[in-house]
């Protein structure tokens, strides 16, 4: 038991002291296990005594100038050094004749080429939206239907699409990318999770015996993608990094007909007031106007199929379900609204081939399933015909995967090894990758 004087309380309070002896200092310092009196204004202090007492070195309050019209400050310029009761002078700053990347300073926002009048609300990879899907499906003006098209689940089902001994294959690929691929007992998200996903493509890419078509296609990363578009009086862009992209030489069939298409005029988009649709988004007014899907022209796959994300260990770049899924959606809708402006040009109107994008993401054990078809460029007013979002959720491929058993009061609750195998989300995978070649 301490006591110990912080800011003039007495704390009675246990407290734990851990002092680590070393050649060159000491350190030592305190935590609070319930107590919230100690405030030390986020920083970090390397004494024991500005650790104890939580009390950090003044800050130094300048000196405000006064300026009088008419009258010269006496400083002590042309003595060349500190002479109490004159001025401080204030010296011309000094240009360089020549380019020096270490010194370098930027102009301002407004003497640059791209700043302008109005603000762009920019959308990145980094970005979590509050409302999560119901705010991506406002900012793309989409309709969300739950669950996957029927007709492209059905291709999974068929037995000639099926891959020779699947699902005994999916479940070695999951052991290989949780057990095989390192020796870590509990192997990181950031290591398994490119691994397992890699191998299902190569799972399904066997099928290119049966269906040559896809053969034509590749994968792509480290491409950036930008799309700009009028959303009521304000401006949008995605743009940035954004997952592992599958394009492919022929764009993908329209999902839905005309007539569902025309169907979406009488419905209605979901608002979220009093917060505003901007909430969360990047706020510049120094942005390109432009739209690009992040290949030059000539690119022999120019079209968009399936666009793929992982998640990783990094803390700043985790997303919720939530957020993850809105993500998906924003990036998916960016990819087609940047080829439909490359293939109709930048006039809003109501496209006669629809343009399809999916996108897959996973944890590794949980996937998230969207399909988005960009029906209208026409994003600005609420009315008028709709994009459609079909979307399927929280999908395990398994329960678990443990390189020992996980022993609950002498009773194995999970026995080590691959448990709870679900099939029928690979089939769903297997699904989104044979759309558009069968």
């Amino acid at each position: 038991m301490f006591k110990v004087v912080l800011h003039g309380v007495r704390s009675n309070e246990p407290m734990l002291l851990a002092v680590q002896k070393g050649n060159a200092a000491r350190s030592a310092f305190l935590n609070y296990s319930h107590s919230g009196r100690c405030d030390v204004g986020g920083r970090r202090f390397f004494s024991v005594t500005c650790s104890l007492f939580g009390r950090g070195p003044p800050s130094r309050k300048e000196k405000k100038t006064v300026d009088i019209p008419g009258l010269e400050r006496v400083t002590y310029a042309d003595r060349m050094h500190f002479v109490p009761g004159l001025a401080k002078p204030i010296f011309p700053e000094w240009q360089r004749d020549w380019h020096d990347p270490h010194h370098y300073r930027g102009p301002n926002n407004e003497e640059m080429k791209l700043h302008k009048e109005n603000p762009c609300y920019v959308f990145n990879q980094r970005t979590k939206i509050l409302e999560g899907v119901r705010q991506a499906l406002w900012l793309t003006k989409s309709k969300l239907i739950q669950g996957l098209p029927e007709h492209i689940l059905s291709l999974a089902d068929d037995p000639a699409n099926q891959i020779e001994d699947q699902d005994e294959r999916v479940q070695q690929a999951i052991r290989h990318s949780r057990f095989w691929d390192t020796t870590a007992l509990r192997p990181k998200r950031d290591r398994f999770c490119p691994v397992l996903l890699r191998d299902l493509l190569h799972l399904c890419g066997t099928l290119q015996v049966k269906h040559t078509s896809l053969s034509k296609r590749i994968l792509a990363e480290n491409y950036r993608v930008a799309a700009l578009w009028n959303r009521e009086s304000d401006v949008f862009q995605v743009r940035g990094l954004n997952g592992m992209l599958l394009n492919s030489m022929t764009s993908l069939p329209a999902v839905a007909q005309s007539g569902e298409v025309l169907a979406t005029e009488n419905h209605t988009l979901e608002t979220f007031y009093p917060i505003s649709p901007t909430i969360d988004l990047q706020c510049t007014y120094v942005y390109d106007q432009k739209n690009d899907t992040g290949f030059r022209d000539g690119y022999p796959y120019p079209h968009t199929h399936t666009l793929f994300f992982t998640e990783t260990e990094d803390s700043a770049a985790k997303f919720k379900p939530e957020q993850l899924r809105a993500k998906m959606i924003m990036f998916a809708f960016g990819n087609a609204l940047a080829r439909a402006k490359a293939l109709h040009g930048e006039h809003p109107q109501v496209l006669e081939h629809p343009v399809v994008v999916q996108s897959i993401a996973t944890d590794g054990r949980l996937f998230q399933f969207i399909v988005l078809q960009l029906n209208t460029t026409d994003l600005g007013p609420d009315t008028g015909v709709k994009n459609l979002v079909w979307m399927d959720q929280d999908q395990l491929l398994y329960d678990y995967a443990k390189c020992r058993p996980l022993i609950k009061k002498k009773i194995v609750t999970v026995p080590a090894g691959l448990s709870g195998y679900q099939p029928e989300t690979f089939k769903k995978f297997l699904a989104l990758h044979l759309h558009g070649a069968v």
